[in-house]
Protein backbone atom coordinates (compact mmCIF):
# COMPACT_ATOMS: atom_id res chain seq x y z
CA UNK A 1 0.00 0.00 0.00
CA UNK A 2 1.29 3.44 -0.88
CA UNK A 3 2.05 5.86 1.94
CA UNK A 4 0.91 8.81 -0.17
CA UNK A 5 -0.34 9.97 -3.53
CA UNK A 6 2.53 12.45 -3.77
CA UNK A 7 5.86 12.79 -1.96
CA UNK A 8 7.52 16.20 -2.11
CA UNK A 9 11.28 16.17 -1.49
CA UNK A 10 12.27 19.65 -0.35
CA UNK A 11 10.35 22.17 1.73
CA UNK A 12 11.57 25.53 0.45
CA UNK A 13 9.27 27.89 -1.44
CA UNK A 14 8.49 25.51 -4.31
CA UNK A 15 8.00 22.41 -2.17
CA UNK A 16 5.99 24.10 0.59
CA UNK A 17 3.78 25.89 -1.92
CA UNK A 18 3.14 22.63 -3.78
CA UNK A 19 2.32 20.89 -0.49
CA UNK A 20 -0.22 23.57 0.38
CA UNK A 21 -1.93 23.62 -3.02
CA UNK A 22 -2.08 19.82 -3.39
CA UNK A 23 -3.14 19.26 0.21
CA UNK A 24 -6.01 21.70 -0.22
CA UNK A 25 -7.00 19.88 -3.41
CA UNK A 26 -7.45 16.64 -1.44
CA UNK A 27 -4.33 14.73 -2.44
CA UNK A 28 -2.59 12.62 0.18
CA UNK A 29 0.76 14.39 0.44
CA UNK A 30 3.99 13.82 2.37
CA UNK A 31 6.40 16.77 2.55
CA UNK A 32 10.02 15.92 3.41
CA UNK A 33 12.46 18.53 4.69
CA UNK A 34 15.18 18.56 7.38
CA UNK A 35 13.99 21.89 8.84
CA UNK A 36 10.78 21.87 10.94
CA UNK A 37 10.94 25.68 10.77
CA UNK A 38 12.61 27.01 7.66
CA UNK A 39 15.82 28.89 8.60
CA UNK A 40 16.99 32.30 7.47
CA UNK A 41 18.28 32.12 3.90
CA UNK A 42 19.35 34.82 1.44
CA UNK A 43 17.15 34.25 -1.58
CA UNK A 44 14.07 35.96 -2.98
CA UNK A 45 13.19 38.90 -0.71
CA UNK A 46 10.31 40.52 -2.57
CA UNK A 47 7.51 39.75 -4.99
CA UNK A 48 6.20 42.08 -7.67
CA UNK A 49 2.70 42.44 -9.05
CA UNK A 50 3.10 39.85 -11.78
CA UNK A 51 4.37 37.29 -9.28
CA UNK A 52 1.49 38.10 -6.93
CA UNK A 53 -0.95 37.48 -9.79
CA UNK A 54 0.50 34.00 -10.31
CA UNK A 55 0.35 33.43 -6.55
CA UNK A 56 -3.34 34.35 -6.61
CA UNK A 57 -3.97 31.35 -8.86
CA UNK A 58 -2.80 29.10 -6.03
CA UNK A 59 -5.34 30.58 -3.61
CA UNK A 60 -2.62 31.67 -1.19
CA UNK A 61 -1.98 35.30 -2.12
CA UNK A 62 -4.34 36.89 0.41
CA UNK A 63 -3.02 35.17 3.56
CA UNK A 64 0.62 35.48 2.45
CA UNK A 65 0.38 39.18 1.65
CA UNK A 66 -0.49 39.84 5.29
CA UNK A 67 3.11 38.93 6.09
CA UNK A 68 4.58 41.21 3.42
CA UNK A 69 5.41 44.92 3.28
CA UNK A 70 3.98 46.83 0.30
CA UNK A 71 6.25 49.71 -0.72
CA UNK A 72 3.44 51.45 -2.73
CA UNK A 73 5.77 53.95 -4.43
CA UNK A 74 9.34 53.72 -5.69
CA UNK A 75 11.98 56.14 -6.89
CA UNK A 76 14.16 55.30 -9.90
CA UNK A 77 17.56 56.96 -10.22
CA UNK A 78 20.85 56.94 -12.09
CA UNK A 79 23.94 59.18 -12.15
CA UNK A 80 22.76 60.73 -8.89
CA UNK A 81 19.64 61.98 -10.65
CA UNK A 82 16.09 61.12 -9.74
CA UNK A 83 14.58 59.83 -12.97
CA UNK A 84 11.10 58.88 -11.89
CA UNK A 85 8.72 58.48 -8.98
CA UNK A 86 6.20 55.80 -9.79
CA UNK A 87 3.55 53.64 -8.17
CA UNK A 88 4.99 50.29 -7.10
CA UNK A 89 3.45 46.87 -6.64
CA UNK A 90 6.38 45.23 -4.84
CA UNK A 91 6.00 43.35 -1.57
CA UNK A 92 9.02 42.74 0.67
CA UNK A 93 9.50 39.68 2.86
CA UNK A 94 12.59 37.71 3.89
CA UNK A 95 12.82 34.31 2.26
CA UNK A 96 12.66 32.26 5.46
CA UNK A 97 9.60 34.22 6.60
CA UNK A 98 7.97 33.67 3.21
CA UNK A 99 8.51 29.92 3.31
CA UNK A 100 7.22 29.68 6.89
CA UNK A 101 4.17 31.78 5.95
CA UNK A 102 3.47 29.32 3.12
CA UNK A 103 3.92 26.39 5.49
CA UNK A 104 1.36 27.92 7.85
CA UNK A 105 -1.20 27.48 5.05
CA UNK A 106 -0.49 23.76 4.56
CA UNK A 107 -3.50 21.68 5.65
CA UNK A 108 -3.10 19.45 8.70
CA UNK A 109 -3.76 16.41 6.49
CA UNK A 110 -0.39 16.91 4.78
CA UNK A 111 2.22 14.85 6.64
CA UNK A 112 5.51 16.61 7.36
CA UNK A 113 8.56 14.37 7.77
CA UNK A 114 11.61 15.97 9.39
CA UNK A 115 14.35 14.24 7.38
CA UNK A 116 16.23 14.28 4.09
CA UNK A 117 15.41 12.21 1.04
CA UNK A 118 18.58 10.23 0.36
CA UNK A 119 17.48 7.94 -2.46
CA UNK A 120 14.63 7.77 -4.97
CA UNK A 121 13.61 4.77 -7.07
CA UNK A 122 11.12 5.56 -9.81
CA UNK A 123 8.86 3.69 -12.18
CA UNK A 124 5.69 4.00 -14.22
CA UNK A 125 3.49 2.90 -11.28
CA UNK A 126 5.31 3.19 -7.95
CA UNK A 127 7.97 5.49 -6.53
CA UNK A 128 10.03 4.72 -3.42
CA UNK A 129 11.88 7.32 -1.35
CA UNK A 130 14.48 6.36 1.26
CA UNK A 131 14.96 8.86 4.11
CA UNK A 132 17.94 9.85 6.22
CA UNK A 133 16.18 8.34 9.27
CA UNK A 134 16.21 4.90 7.60
CA UNK A 135 12.52 4.81 6.68
CA UNK A 136 11.11 4.25 3.21
CA UNK A 137 7.97 5.79 1.73
CA UNK A 138 6.02 4.85 -1.38
CA UNK A 139 3.91 7.09 -3.59
CA UNK A 140 2.49 7.39 -7.06
CA UNK A 141 4.42 10.61 -7.83
CA UNK A 142 7.53 12.34 -6.48
CA UNK A 143 8.03 16.09 -6.79
CA UNK A 144 11.71 16.99 -6.54
CA UNK A 145 11.88 20.51 -5.08
CA UNK A 146 15.22 20.37 -3.29
CA UNK A 147 16.74 23.37 -5.03
CA UNK A 148 20.49 23.33 -5.62
CA UNK A 149 21.07 19.91 -4.01
CA UNK A 150 22.15 17.73 -6.92
CA UNK A 151 22.70 14.41 -5.10
CA UNK A 152 19.30 12.86 -5.88
CA UNK A 153 19.41 14.03 -9.49
CA UNK A 154 22.79 12.38 -10.00
CA UNK A 155 21.50 9.09 -8.59
CA UNK A 156 18.63 9.26 -11.07
CA UNK A 157 21.04 9.77 -13.98
CA UNK A 158 20.20 13.46 -14.43
CA UNK A 159 22.96 15.90 -15.30
CA UNK A 160 23.39 19.61 -14.85
CA UNK A 161 24.23 21.76 -17.87
CA UNK A 162 25.86 25.01 -16.75
CA UNK A 163 24.72 27.81 -19.06
CA UNK A 164 26.63 30.61 -17.31
CA UNK A 165 28.95 30.02 -14.36
CA UNK A 166 28.77 32.68 -11.64
CA UNK A 167 26.44 34.65 -13.87
CA UNK A 168 25.77 37.21 -11.14
CA UNK A 169 26.35 37.79 -7.44
CA UNK A 170 23.66 39.02 -5.05
CA UNK A 171 24.61 41.02 -1.96
CA UNK A 172 22.06 41.60 0.79
CA UNK A 173 22.11 43.91 3.81
CA UNK A 174 19.98 46.22 5.94
CA UNK A 175 20.60 49.96 5.97
CA UNK A 176 19.63 52.65 8.49
CA UNK A 177 19.84 56.45 8.06
CA UNK A 178 22.36 58.49 10.04
CA UNK A 179 21.15 61.77 11.47
CA UNK A 180 17.57 61.30 10.28
CA UNK A 181 14.47 59.42 11.41
CA UNK A 182 13.96 57.77 8.04
CA UNK A 183 14.66 57.90 4.32
CA UNK A 184 12.89 60.33 1.99
CA UNK A 185 12.03 57.54 -0.44
CA UNK A 186 9.60 54.66 0.22
CA UNK A 187 11.73 52.43 -2.05
CA UNK A 188 14.58 53.14 -4.46
CA UNK A 189 16.10 51.47 -7.50
CA UNK A 190 19.51 52.88 -8.39
CA UNK A 191 21.16 51.72 -11.62
CA UNK A 192 24.89 51.32 -12.13
CA UNK A 193 26.78 54.36 -13.39
CA UNK A 194 29.73 52.86 -15.31
CA UNK A 195 30.19 49.74 -17.41
CA UNK A 196 33.57 49.17 -15.74
CA UNK A 197 31.85 48.76 -12.35
CA UNK A 198 30.45 45.36 -13.43
CA UNK A 199 27.23 46.07 -11.54
CA UNK A 200 23.55 45.94 -12.43
CA UNK A 201 21.58 47.81 -9.80
CA UNK A 202 20.87 48.44 -6.15
CA UNK A 203 17.34 48.12 -4.89
CA UNK A 204 16.29 49.48 -1.48
CA UNK A 205 12.88 48.43 -0.17
CA UNK A 206 11.08 48.06 3.15
CA UNK A 207 10.60 44.81 5.03
CA UNK A 208 8.66 45.61 8.15
CA UNK A 209 10.46 48.46 9.93
CA UNK A 210 13.78 47.75 8.18
CA UNK A 211 15.09 49.11 4.88
CA UNK A 212 16.58 46.21 2.94
CA UNK A 213 19.26 46.51 0.29
CA UNK A 214 19.91 44.07 -2.56
CA UNK A 215 22.94 44.83 -4.75
CA UNK A 216 23.57 42.81 -7.91
CA UNK A 217 27.01 42.65 -9.52
CA UNK A 218 28.80 40.67 -12.22
CA UNK A 219 32.11 39.58 -10.76
CA UNK A 220 34.15 36.50 -9.96
CA UNK A 221 33.88 35.12 -6.42
CA UNK A 222 37.67 35.54 -6.06
CA UNK A 223 37.48 39.25 -6.91
CA UNK A 224 39.16 41.31 -4.12
CA UNK A 225 36.28 43.77 -4.45
CA UNK A 226 34.04 41.32 -2.57
CA UNK A 227 36.45 41.23 0.36
CA UNK A 228 36.45 45.03 0.40
CA UNK A 229 32.66 44.99 0.32
CA UNK A 230 32.59 42.78 3.42
CA UNK A 231 35.16 44.90 5.24
CA UNK A 232 33.89 48.40 4.39
CA UNK A 233 30.48 48.02 2.75
CA UNK A 234 29.26 51.61 2.96
CA UNK A 235 32.45 53.10 1.58
CA UNK A 236 32.62 50.56 -1.25
CA UNK A 237 28.97 51.12 -2.11
CA UNK A 238 29.37 54.91 -2.30
CA UNK A 239 32.48 54.45 -4.44
CA UNK A 240 30.55 52.10 -6.74
CA UNK A 241 27.61 54.52 -7.05
CA UNK A 242 28.94 58.04 -6.37
CA UNK A 243 25.57 59.72 -6.91
CA UNK A 244 23.72 57.51 -4.46
CA UNK A 245 24.37 59.63 -1.38
CA UNK A 246 22.48 62.58 -2.94
CA UNK A 247 19.28 60.57 -2.70
CA UNK A 248 19.79 58.49 0.41
CA UNK A 249 21.75 60.82 2.65
CA UNK A 250 24.31 59.17 4.89
CA UNK A 251 23.51 55.74 6.26
CA UNK A 252 25.05 52.74 7.94
CA UNK A 253 25.03 49.18 6.64
CA UNK A 254 24.15 46.70 9.32
CA UNK A 255 25.63 43.23 9.62
CA UNK A 256 25.45 40.53 8.54
CA UNK A 257 26.13 41.04 4.85
CA UNK A 258 25.03 38.12 2.70
CA UNK A 259 26.81 37.29 -0.57
CA UNK A 260 25.37 34.67 -2.91
CA UNK A 261 26.74 33.72 -6.34
CA UNK A 262 24.37 32.26 -8.93
CA UNK A 263 25.21 29.80 -11.69
CA UNK A 264 22.67 29.56 -14.47
CA UNK A 265 22.05 25.89 -15.22
CA UNK A 266 19.41 23.54 -16.56
CA UNK A 267 18.88 19.86 -15.83
CA UNK A 268 19.11 17.20 -18.54
CA UNK A 269 17.82 13.64 -18.40
CA UNK A 270 14.79 14.83 -16.43
CA UNK A 271 12.06 13.20 -18.54
CA UNK A 272 11.60 10.14 -16.38
CA UNK A 273 8.54 8.26 -15.10
CA UNK A 274 7.13 9.03 -11.70
CA UNK A 275 9.21 12.11 -10.84
CA UNK A 276 8.94 15.79 -11.78
CA UNK A 277 11.32 18.68 -11.04
CA UNK A 278 10.20 22.21 -10.08
CA UNK A 279 11.97 25.47 -9.30
CA UNK A 280 15.75 25.48 -8.96
CA UNK A 281 15.81 21.69 -9.02
CA UNK A 282 15.04 22.00 -12.74
CA UNK A 283 16.75 25.28 -13.68
CA UNK A 284 18.08 28.39 -12.00
CA UNK A 285 17.48 32.04 -12.85
CA UNK A 286 19.34 35.31 -12.26
CA UNK A 287 18.16 37.31 -9.21
CA UNK A 288 19.29 40.56 -10.82
CA UNK A 289 16.71 40.02 -13.56
CA UNK A 290 13.98 39.55 -10.97
CA UNK A 291 12.55 36.40 -12.55
CA UNK A 292 13.37 33.75 -9.93
CA UNK A 293 10.16 33.81 -7.92
CA UNK A 294 8.12 34.21 -11.11
CA UNK A 295 9.63 31.00 -12.48
CA UNK A 296 9.09 29.06 -9.23
CA UNK A 297 5.51 30.25 -8.84
CA UNK A 298 4.72 29.47 -12.48
CA UNK A 299 6.18 25.97 -12.13
CA UNK A 300 4.12 25.18 -9.05
CA UNK A 301 0.90 26.76 -10.33
CA UNK A 302 0.97 24.90 -13.67
CA UNK A 303 2.03 21.61 -12.10
CA UNK A 304 -0.47 21.60 -9.24
CA UNK A 305 -3.45 23.30 -10.85
CA UNK A 306 -3.23 21.80 -14.33
CA UNK A 307 -1.04 18.74 -14.79
CA UNK A 308 -1.24 16.69 -11.60
CA UNK A 309 -5.09 16.59 -11.63
CA UNK A 310 -4.91 15.33 -15.24
CA UNK A 311 -2.22 12.75 -14.42
CA UNK A 312 -4.18 11.30 -11.52
CA UNK A 313 -7.33 10.99 -13.62
CA UNK A 314 -5.87 7.93 -15.39
CA UNK A 315 -3.67 5.01 -14.26
CA UNK A 316 0.12 5.08 -14.39
CA UNK A 317 2.73 7.80 -14.15
CA UNK A 318 4.85 7.19 -17.23
CA UNK A 319 7.42 9.53 -18.73
CA UNK A 320 4.94 10.62 -21.40
CA UNK A 321 2.71 12.07 -18.70
CA UNK A 322 5.56 13.85 -16.96
CA UNK A 323 6.67 15.35 -20.28
CA UNK A 324 3.44 17.33 -20.59
CA UNK A 325 4.57 19.55 -17.71
CA UNK A 326 7.96 20.32 -19.27
CA UNK A 327 6.22 20.97 -22.60
CA UNK A 328 3.60 23.27 -21.07
CA UNK A 329 3.54 26.42 -23.22
CA UNK A 330 3.23 28.78 -20.26
CA UNK A 331 6.07 27.11 -18.37
CA UNK A 332 8.31 27.06 -21.45
CA UNK A 333 7.64 30.73 -22.16
CA UNK A 334 8.47 31.59 -18.56
CA UNK A 335 11.72 29.58 -18.63
CA UNK A 336 12.78 31.17 -21.92
CA UNK A 337 11.95 34.67 -20.73
CA UNK A 338 13.94 34.09 -17.53
CA UNK A 339 17.10 33.10 -19.42
CA UNK A 340 16.75 35.80 -22.06
CA UNK A 341 16.30 38.54 -19.49
CA UNK A 342 19.31 37.34 -17.48
CA UNK A 343 21.63 37.68 -20.48
CA UNK A 344 20.01 40.88 -21.75
CA UNK A 345 20.48 42.64 -18.41
CA UNK A 346 24.10 41.52 -18.12
CA UNK A 347 24.88 42.85 -21.61
CA UNK A 348 22.95 46.05 -20.96
CA UNK A 349 25.04 46.71 -17.86
CA UNK A 350 28.46 45.54 -19.05
CA UNK A 351 28.78 45.36 -22.83
CA UNK A 352 31.01 48.24 -24.05
CA UNK A 353 29.86 47.96 -27.68
CA UNK A 354 28.32 50.95 -29.43
CA UNK A 355 24.94 49.24 -29.83
CA UNK A 356 24.66 48.62 -26.11
CA UNK A 357 25.87 52.15 -25.30
CA UNK A 358 23.06 53.49 -27.46
CA UNK A 359 20.57 51.23 -25.72
CA UNK A 360 21.69 52.39 -22.29
CA UNK A 361 21.40 56.03 -23.27
CA UNK A 362 18.03 55.50 -24.94
CA UNK A 363 16.61 53.75 -21.89
CA UNK A 364 17.87 56.53 -19.62
CA UNK A 365 16.32 59.23 -21.81
CA UNK A 366 13.08 57.25 -22.08
CA UNK A 367 12.86 56.93 -18.30
CA UNK A 368 13.46 60.65 -17.94
CA UNK A 369 10.62 61.31 -20.36
CA UNK A 370 8.26 58.94 -18.58
CA UNK A 371 9.19 60.44 -15.23
CA UNK A 372 8.57 63.99 -16.47
CA UNK A 373 5.22 63.00 -17.97
CA UNK A 374 4.17 61.22 -14.79
CA UNK A 375 5.13 64.23 -12.68
CA UNK A 376 3.10 66.53 -14.97
CA UNK A 377 0.04 64.28 -14.84
CA UNK A 378 0.32 63.94 -11.07
CA UNK A 379 0.50 67.71 -10.81
CA UNK A 380 -2.58 68.17 -12.97
CA UNK A 381 -4.43 65.53 -11.00
CA UNK A 382 -3.54 67.18 -7.70
CA UNK A 383 -4.60 70.60 -9.02
CA UNK A 384 -8.02 69.24 -9.96
CA UNK A 385 -8.80 67.99 -6.45
CA UNK A 386 -11.22 70.05 -4.30
CA UNK A 387 -9.31 72.63 -2.31
CA UNK A 388 -6.26 72.48 -4.58
CA UNK A 389 -4.73 75.72 -5.76
CA UNK A 390 -5.38 76.68 -9.37
CA UNK A 391 -2.40 77.78 -11.47
CA UNK A 392 -3.45 81.43 -10.95
CA UNK A 393 -3.69 80.95 -7.20
CA UNK A 394 -0.21 79.41 -7.17
CA UNK A 395 1.42 82.57 -8.53
CA UNK A 396 3.26 85.10 -6.40
CA UNK A 397 0.94 87.27 -4.28
CA UNK A 398 1.42 90.42 -6.33
CA UNK A 399 0.67 88.66 -9.61
CA UNK A 400 -2.31 86.83 -8.16
CA UNK A 401 -3.82 90.11 -6.95
CA UNK A 402 -4.02 91.46 -10.48
CA UNK A 403 -5.64 88.28 -11.74
CA UNK A 404 -8.15 88.18 -8.90
CA UNK A 405 -9.21 91.77 -9.60
CA UNK A 406 -10.40 90.79 -13.07
CA UNK A 407 -12.40 87.63 -12.26
CA UNK A 408 -13.91 86.05 -9.16
CA UNK A 409 -12.21 83.31 -7.14
CA UNK A 410 -13.07 79.80 -7.58
CA UNK A 411 -13.28 79.80 -11.17
CA UNK A 412 15.74 40.56 -24.78
CA UNK A 413 20.97 37.99 -26.18
CA UNK A 414 18.61 35.08 -26.55
CA UNK A 415 19.56 31.73 -25.03
CA UNK A 416 17.15 28.83 -25.36
CA UNK A 417 17.25 25.10 -24.86
CA UNK A 418 15.24 22.11 -25.84
CA UNK A 419 13.22 20.95 -22.84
Amino acid sequence: MRNADIIIAGGGLAGSLAGSVLGRAGFKVVLIDPHPTYPEDFRCEKLDGRQIRVLQKTGLATPLMRSMTHDRHAWVARFGRLVEKRPSDQYGIRYGDLVNAVRAQIPAEVEFVNAKATNVTTGAELQRVRLSNGKELDSRLVILANGLNIGLRRELGMTRQVVSECHSISIGFDIAPLGARGFAFPALTYYSERVSDRAALLTLFPIGAAMRGNLFVYRDMQDPWLRQMRASPREVLFELMPGLRKLTGDFEIREPIKIRPVDLYVTDGHRQPGIVLVGDAFATSCPAAGTGAYKVLTDVERLCNVHIPRWFATPGMGAEKIATFYDDNIKRACDTYSVEKAFFLRSLCMDPGIAWRIRRRARFVARLGVGALRATLDGLSAASLPGSATPAQSQAPESRASVDSNKPEGSAATVTRAA
